[in-house]
């Protein structure tokens, strides 16, 4: 039996420690119930975009393994609303989890297993022994390897136990709308809801209530066809297409298909889906593949998702390199070869003749032209955080939800850095006016502000100055009539109202509160002048009509100021080696072939944490200095590690980038330890 490289000396297995369990009927489950089992502990948090690929990464595991195979989510909550149980309950439901759930809001078993990062997964034999120990997401190859190994090992030896698992289903309810997601108002005065726990979308009279008809089968899935074949996957976003364009591209709506990782089309007047854009499979920061060949697209997907009449791939393409080295083609339908990553939200933005797509899955925006057949990346890094500049440089969290104000400027709700956002478009011409970009594309064509927002770990709910209010993942934004914004601040259950300042610093208040989770919404202008917001109401599985006063200064409200509560570690003051352990995947090397492998990114908050060891280098390990005069801190660390099949007779080897973003909250202590130490695994 070939040894895994994530193999790990014999350590016996943390109990399962928590406030309760999920999915398991009411019973508690341990250790000992599961001997005899595989288990595979995944670590996460429902806010946590990466830890929502994970999920779908492992369900194919699940269900091969399934008689050997138990999965146990651990769910470790960093918002102080996923620490409330029935917030935690309608997650599982919503995403489907098919497997029990130990909840775990005080990080017990978090801190048990020494996780640093959402999301971490821990293997365990039939024995009760980890056997790997690894952070983030793209491990399901490997860990196929490691489970048909585990299984080989421990039936030889006996200690294998097949069987049913824990897991207990919950009861279904029955409702019109499943977590709603966004909802659009189309040409007829209806109303059509992205209706994600269904799987569809809804197609709604103007009350908001009444059914007129269903677009998509209901079962998750990646089809094109009519409205009763058609498949979706956790649906989000809805775009309408201009009107001048509806006849030209053949379609009136353009849906974020989130976890198909694809944009769909839907012609209104019959219903039919079309894929737009996207392969079906997920964007991974580094891969070689991440741009399909021609021959490449059937094998991934299938034949009934290809509309017949469709415009045929040209196999002339003109190539062109994007600053962050990720291939952009042009050419018809080139869209469909480009893998997308959870896109969230789309909106149609003028200055660029073309949608804008929120990438929450690697946190950037893209811009797909409905013409031209083509998406190309229009800002973001791919790094996890909240920094603003050119749309090339700058960093987002989880780009969630867009709308577009009169002047031009785009609006966007970066859920992870609990933000506001905002993109202006910055064309550069040449003397006759004509649009010149440089070899960087558009990514040198935006520029990125934050109106409210601190970061990844800072959050709340707190009106007042713009530089000091606080958000709480908030998942979407309108414009209202008087140019402010509305913002959908999701796990405070509130909506907020952000007014720009005429000279200096806006302001932000509360227009309404106690909702369940909204996630999207959409403003009516009545006749009369009145303006209602029509809240989709997610955890409620409703929309909800809030008539807002003539005068929308709301609510100034303090509710607190919070931070990630994980458990801290303590480091000694002066110098500290960190060291970022990199274990490439079963058959794969480190690549070197052109230039450095790896790469390491640390900051601080606050920076004054940092006397030394701040910034950008190739090593995976870097002494640090710490400043004895602060107290506490959290430092910002970016791992990333080239890895490529290490298999000498293959031609043409496949090669990943493995990175991890982590948050590594720190207390500074006399004589604390000298070394701090992050698993990167492949």
């Amino acid at each position: 039996m070939t040894q895994t490289a994530q193999r790990l000396p014999k350590v016996r297995a943390s109990e399962l420690v928590g406030r309760g369990w999920l999915n398991t009927g009411g019973q508690d489950v341990t250790l000992a119930d599961l001997r005899g089992k595989i288990v595979l502990l995944d670590f996460w948090t429902f806010c946590c975009i990466n830890c929502l690929h994970v999920l779908d990464e492992l369900r194919e595991l699940e269900e091969q393994y399934r008689d050997v195979l138990v999965v146990v989510g651990v769910h470790s909550p960093k918002f102080v609303h996923e620490a409330d149980p029935v917030a935690l309950a309608a997650a599982v439901d919503r995403y489907e989890v098919h497997h029990p759930v130990l909840d775990d809001p005080e990080l017990t078993t978090w801190s048990a297993y020494s996780a640093r990062a959402w999301p971490t997964l821990v293997v365990v034999d039939p024995e009760g022994y980890i056997v790997a120990h690894m952070a983030g997401e793209g491990h399901k190859n490997n860990l196929a390897v490691l489970v048909r190994e585990l299984v080989a090992e421990h039936e030889a030896k006996g200690t294998l136990h097949r069987g049913d698992g824990p897991y207990v289903p919950p009861p279904a309810a029955e409702t019109t709308l499943r977590f709603p997601a966004k909802a659009l108002r189309l040409p007829n005065g209806n109303l059509l809801v992205a209706d994600a726990g269904h799987h569809s979308l809804a197609e709604l009279e103007a009350d908001g209530e009444t059914l007129v008809r269903r677009i998509g089968s209901g079962e998750r899935g990646l089809v094109d066809g009519g409205p009763d074949e058609a498949r979706f996957s956790e649906p989000n976003g809805l775009g309408l297409v201009p009107e001048e364009l509806r006849s030209r591209v053949g379609y009136d709506v353009v849906v974020a298909d989130t976890v198909n990782h694809a944009l769909r089309g839907v012609r209104l007047d019959d219903g039919s889906v079309r894929t737009l854009a996207g392969t079906g499979q997920q964007y991974m920061v580094g891969a070689a593949d991440n741009v399909l060949a021609d021959d490449a697209l059937d094998e991934v997907t299938p034949p009934a998702a290809v509309v017949a009449g469709a415009a045929a791939f040209t196999s002339s393409l003109t190539i062109a390199l994007g600053a962050d080295q990720t291939a952009q083609i042009r050419g018809v339908d080139a869209a469909r070869r480009q893998k997308l990553s959870s896109p969230w939200d789309v909106v149609w933005f003028p200055p660029l003749a073309a949608f804008v797509v929120a990438m929450a899955g690697n946190h950037t925006l893209w811009a797909f032209d409905p013409e031209a057949g083509t998406i190309e990346h229009l800002a973001g890094t791919m790094n996890e955080g909240l920094l603003d500049g050119p749309g090339g440089e700058a960093w987002f969290a989880q780009t969630s939800g867009l709308a577009l104000d009169p002047a031009g400027r785009l609006w966007l709700a970066d859920s992870e850095v609990s933000a506001l956002r905002f993109l202006e478009a910055q064309l550069p011409a040449d003397d006759d006016g004509q649009v010149v970009l440089s070899k960087d594309g558009l990514l040198d064509a935006t520029r990125v502000g934050t109106a409210v927002g601190a970061g990844l770990f800072d959050f709340g709910h707190r009106d007042g100055p713009a530089s000091q209010a606080l958000l709480q993942h908030p998942l979407g934004v309108a414009v209202l009539p008087d140019g402010s914004i509305a913002i959908a601040d999701t796990y405070n259950g509130a909506i907020r109202r952000y007014a720009p300042g005429v000279d200096g610093e806006g302001e932000v208040t509360t227009l309404a509160r106690d909702l369940a989770e909204p996630s999207g919404l959409l403003v009516d202008v009545g006749d009369d002048g009145a303006v209602d917001l029509l809240v989709v109401e997610s955890a409620a599985h409703r929309l909800t009509r809030l008539r807002l006063p003539a005068k929308l200064a709301g609510e100034l409200l303090d509710h607190g100021a919070h931070r990630t509560q994980r458990p801290v570690s303590e480091v000694g003051a002066g110098e500290v080696r960190l060291d970022v352990v990199f274990t490439p995947a079963t058959g794969q090397k480190y690549d070197d072939r052109y230039g450095p492998s790896t790469r390491l990114q640390v900051s601080s908050t606050p920076p004054e944490l940092l006397l030394d060891g701040a910034g950008d280098d190739v090593p995976l390990e870097r002494v640090l200095r710490i400043n004895p005069a602060v107290s506490e801190g959290v430092l910002h660390v970016t791992a990333q590690a080239a890895s490529c099949d290490a298999d000498p007779a293959i031609e043409f080897p496949a090669c990943h980038l493995n990175q991890q973003d982590w948050g590594v909250p720190v207390r500074v202590v006399d004589g604390g330890p000298g070394v701090l130490t992050l698993p990167l695994h492949g």
